[in-house]
């Protein structure tokens, strides 16, 4: 069977880009059997002969209304796939989908009737919301960094912005990369409307979302800028956790130090 991807090199390149930040994942160790999903927006992508693919797969709903998102085209790891397969072979891994013009089912299109990520609601609940604002993100992120998930378990750092202010004060890099900052979800039973729902919510104001115990959630442009705030923030952590494990509390930079890096590179915050 003809890949979807043949003769389409602007589409082929995206699908790259997805496929080597899977590659991050497992490496890093943020991605353990078929944890974390990544769905990126490809719609721009979608020439005529695309539109008028039929599905190969029975249609499917994922439980909103999303008008937003009616005649969108996205990709996204498939369910029970893990990263490191998407990494080698994102076509054979992955899941090629089209939001019906209902705005509330979805079918798979290309190039194997592969079943998207089990949290495909939340990502699509997200990326709705990204439609809605007009802000040009087009990539959603999940997965496990381990210092940041380690972090969540401490429960005075889940206060707003305690983390965030711990993160930005480690290096200098991280409040430029990542200006916005860390939301935070308390604890929510994985792939329920509600975990979607309060992270939709909390991008209101940040663009990475800390999932108690669980993860963290990350939007963006494209899928190298939604992995790089991730690993911004994980560094910071891991910078924090050295100090910690050489026995003591690291002094970061002070809220004069901050001030003065957000006015140099005109941060929002």
């Amino acid at each position: 069977m003809k890949s979807i991807l043949n003769d389409r090199p602007l589409l082929k390149e995206e699908i790259d880009k997805v496929a080597e930040v899977a590659g991050y994942l497992w490496q890093k160790g943020w991605a353990e059997r078929n944890g974390g999903n990544i769905v990126v927006n490809v719609t721009e992508y979608v020439d005529e002969e695309i539109k008028n693919m039929p599905s190969i797969a029975p249609k499917s709903g994922f439980g909103f209304k999303l008008p937003n998102l009616a005649g969108c085209y996205f990709f996204c790891k498939g369910t029970n796939k893990r990263m490191r397969d998407l990494a080698r072979k994102p076509m054979e891994n992955g899941s090629f989908v089209r939001i019906c013009d209902d705005g509330e089912n979805y079918e798979v299109i290309a190039d194997n009737p592969i079943k998207p990520t089990s949290e495909i609601a939340s990502h699509l609940l997200m990326h709705s919301d990204m439609i809605s604002k007009g802000n040009n993100y087009k990539a959603s992120l999940h997965t496990h960094p381990i210092e940041l998930v380690a972090m969540s378990h401490k429960r005075s750092f889940l206060e707003k912005d305690v983390l965030t202010k711990i993160l930005w004060s480690m290096i200098p890099e991280t409040k430029a990369f990542c200006p916005r900052g860390l939301g935070i979800v308390e604890y929510k039973m994985p792939s329920g409307t509600e975990l979607a729902t309060k992270t939709v919510e909390e991008l209101n104001d940040y663009d990475v979302v800390l999932w108690e115990k669980h993860g963290v959630c990350s939007v963006s442009t494209d899928i190298f800028e939604a992995f790089d705030q991730v690993d911004v923030l994980n560094k910071s952590a891991l910078i924090y956790i050295a100090a910690k494990n050489m026995g003591f509390e690291p002094e970061g930079m002070s809220d004069e130090q901050m001030k003065e890096l957000s006015i140099a590179f005109n941060l929002p915050k």
